[in-house]
């Protein structure tokens, strides 16, 4: 029995966070990183990615995913502030949702984190996904998205 209990309780730990059932991250709460970020798609929360990967994000404006995002640079170093203080990694923590991921690798698009995977492989039709209109469309699915809730 021990050994069982042992087993499951590290099974747990390797689950992604959003394997819970609050299934929330906080949504962006600075109002420029919201105004400048949701002008063109939903303003994701910085608790999905590392540091390293809002850094290069706001670094690279000039073509961010093929189109020009440049800001000026207080507006930028402000967003890049915010971004990165809430990331997964902000302050030392160890976020789950960084489980699989290498110090090494900087992802630039949630969907390529594999807690994302884990969450949206096989679930997500092609039918699905052609009404969304990309992957990235969390709102699509996810009524709550823009307020931090993503549950099913």
């Amino acid at each position: 029995m021990k050994h069982t209990l042992s087993l499951t309780a590290l099974a747990l730990t390797a689950l992604p966070a959003f394997a819970d059932e609050s299934e929330y991250m906080p949504p962006v709460s600075d109002p420029v990183a919201l105004a400048e970020c949701s002008e063109c798609h939903m303003a994701y929360p910085a608790g999905f990615l590392p540091q390293r990967s809002w850094s290069r994000i706001m670094a690279t404006l000039e073509d961010h995913f093929g189109e020009d995002a440049s800001l000026d640079a207080d507006t930028s170093a402000r967003i890049e502030t915010y971004l990165t203080g809430n990331a997964a990694d902000a302050g030392g923590r160890s976020s789950g949702l960084l489980y699989g991921v290498a110090a090494t690798d900087t992802p630039l698009r949630i969907s390529d984190m594999p807690w994302f995977r884990a969450e949206h492989d096989g679930e997500v039709s092609a039918r699905r996904l052609r009404k969304a209109g990309s992957i990235s469309n969390c709102a699509a699915c996810h009524r709550g998205a823009e307020r931090g809730s993503f549950e099913d």
